[in-house]
């Protein structure tokens, strides 16, 4: 396919960041169908959906336990209360993610240690990973981002030599493989996220917890429920954590269709690499116009939650496409660390990657559904942008 230059023709009349319409169009009648099931049987709490798609879950992923909750927050809460993290813990994670990851760990009383991201990945630096442990780490929490596996192999062998679980922040990753196997099952406790936008999203707030330890998957069912081991009766504390039968309906009707669009995700991120690296950009390295793509690693796949580049005049380039009619986001424009809630946990100018980072990321319109003429169109509103704002 030829590249597309910055004189290609306009955009489309509507370019969606994420087009939930054509997916609901194409999978309306099954999504019709569970949802009256539900309404018939009346059972809108621990319905036979909730069991359903809990196993299907378990089974997507690889893994023994699939336990459904009520978001990705509550998934990660959910799974730091079964570890017994606590006031006066510490847990390694990143500084480059969305706020929930970080605020879980502060709700519990600990404390986030934060760790500089990989350049390439933006996922946590194993290599910096060792340094940060003290003997008051409690758990390590990698996030997945931007739809790619963190380097789950090199962070277990750390956490193994300290004796210390991970949880996977696969909230933007499920779907997505690493050296043959998939997000979510790659160490202690995998969470993910069902928020409409994601890769795989229900119609509201929705979640899940995945686990091969039957004794943890015990205590997330428990605590989801507030901590109930029977009725009335409360081993431990909990939270209101369940996801209901109606989303559960939603998410089943959805996986019907999840790897064929974990396959176009993959084509469409591609289809972006392939016309920008045409036009000189690069996934390694600064290009001359400033642009940077995003870097897969090897044996590792991506879902593409979302498509984000690197870009030296980001805010311009921004501005720019939203003239032309092109929505984008920036995903994150502040590293946690330094946000004023998180900032007493570290000093700003430790995740130099990081910050440098949030001053240039911008993604593009990204979901299953767009098409070759819109990803031309990006495209060369986008160099058309980078252009000039160089002038």
């Amino acid at each position: 396919m030829p590249c597309p230059t910055a004189a290609s023709t306009d955009p489309p009349a509507t370019i969606r960041m994420v087009d939930l319409q054509a997916q609901y169009r194409r999978i309306e009648a099954d999504v019709q169908a569970r949802i009256a099931a539900v309404l018939a049987h009346g059972q809108f709490i621990g319905g036979p959906e909730i069991v359903e798609l809990e196993a299907r879950l378990a089974d997507y992923v690889g893994v023994a336990h699939g336990i459904a909750v009520s978001s990705g927050t509550d998934a990660l809460l959910v799974a730091l209360l079964a570890l017994g993290v606590g006031p006066g813990d510490e847990v390694v994670t990143t500084p480059f993610t969305f706020v929930a990851t970080v605020e879980v760990i502060a709700l519990l009383g600990a404390r986030p240690v934060f760790v500089d991201i990989d350049p390439a990945t933006y996922n946590l630096d194993p290599a910096l990973l060792a340094a940060a442990i003290t003997p008051r780490t409690r758990a390590i929490l990698p996030v997945s981002l931007y739809g790619q596996c963190a380097d789950l192999d090199a962070i277990n062998a750390v956490a193994a030599r300290h004796g210390l679980p991970v949880i996977e922040d696969a909230a933007q990753s499920l779907g997505a493989s690493y050296r043959g196997r998939r997000s979510g099952g790659l160490c202690h406790i995998g969470c993910t996220s069902f928020f409409p936008s994601k890769p795989l999203g229900c119609y509201g707030d929705g979640g899940a917890c995945f686990t091969d330890d039957a004794a943890l998957a015990t205590a997330m069912r428990q605590i989801r429920e507030h901590g109930q081991d029977r009725r009335y009766h409360h081993a431990r504390l909990g939270i209101n954590g369940r996801l209901d039968s109606l989303q559960a309906a939603v998410l089943l009707a959805k996986l019907a269709i999840f790897d064929d669009e974990v396959a176009r995700r993959g084509r469409i991120g591609g289809g972006y690499s392939e016309r920008l690296q045409g036009q000189g950009a690069h996934s390694t390295a600064s290009a001359d116009n400033g642009l940077l793509l995003p870097h897969i690693a090897p044996g590792c796949s991506s879902v593409y939650a979302q498509y984000t580049i690197q870009v030296d005049t980001r805010d311009a380039v921004q501005a720019a496409l939203s003239a032309r009619g092109i929505p984008t986001a920036v995903h994150y424009p502040v590293p946690l660390n330094a946000q004023p809630a998180y900032a007493g946990y570290c000093c700003q100018d430790c995740t130099p990657v990081a910050a440098r980072a949030a001053e240039r990321v911008l993604s593009l319109p990204m979901h299953p559904y767009l098409t070759d003429a819109e990803l031309d169109a990006v495209v060369a509103a986008l160099l058309a942008a980078i252009a000039d704002s160089a002038i």
